[in-house]
């Protein structure tokens, strides 16, 4: 069906598509940040990265009290995620430290980051993405 439009058509549709596609990304955003600060995560911010040339469109940043506290905020994202059949592309913690300070959820165009104070004053990823919109929760 696709087919028979006009190229014009398809273009607009296309752009349409991906519009919705940015909306629903946004939300789910807002939604997995909601999650984390009822489940006690510090200071959570979400960060619009599109129009950055960013690797993904959101970072998801929580601070954690420690790796128990981490492994629940974990679960919780998991648990969100496989609810509304969203895909966990990978999930990491920084190699370099034997512990966990830094937990990475790669959702493709979402990504949140699970730190503890330590890591997240080390890194400061707010600044060195001061240029992204922070979304209000």
């Amino acid at each position: 069906m696709d087919a028979m439009l006009p190229e014009d058509s398809m273009e607009c549709l296309q752009g349409v598509q991906s519009a919705q596609s940015d909306d629903i990304d946004q939300i789910t955003a807002v939604d997995i940040s909601r999650l984390l600060a009822e489940h006690k995560g510090n200071e959570v911010v979400a960060l619009d990265l599109r129009g950055l040339d960013a690797w993904t469109d959101f970072f998801i940043i929580a601070g954690v009290t420690s790796s128990i506290h981490m492994q629940g905020l974990e679960r919780q994202v998991k648990e969100f995620c496989y609810t509304r059949d969203i895909e966990i592309v990978r999930t990491s913690t920084t190699p370099a430290t034997i512990d966990e300070e830094w937990k990475l959820i790669d959702l493709g165009t979402i990504v949140v980051h699970l730190m503890t104070e330590k890591a997240r004053f080390f890194y400061e990823l707010e600044r060195l993405w001061s240029q992204a919109k922070t979304i209000p929760l």
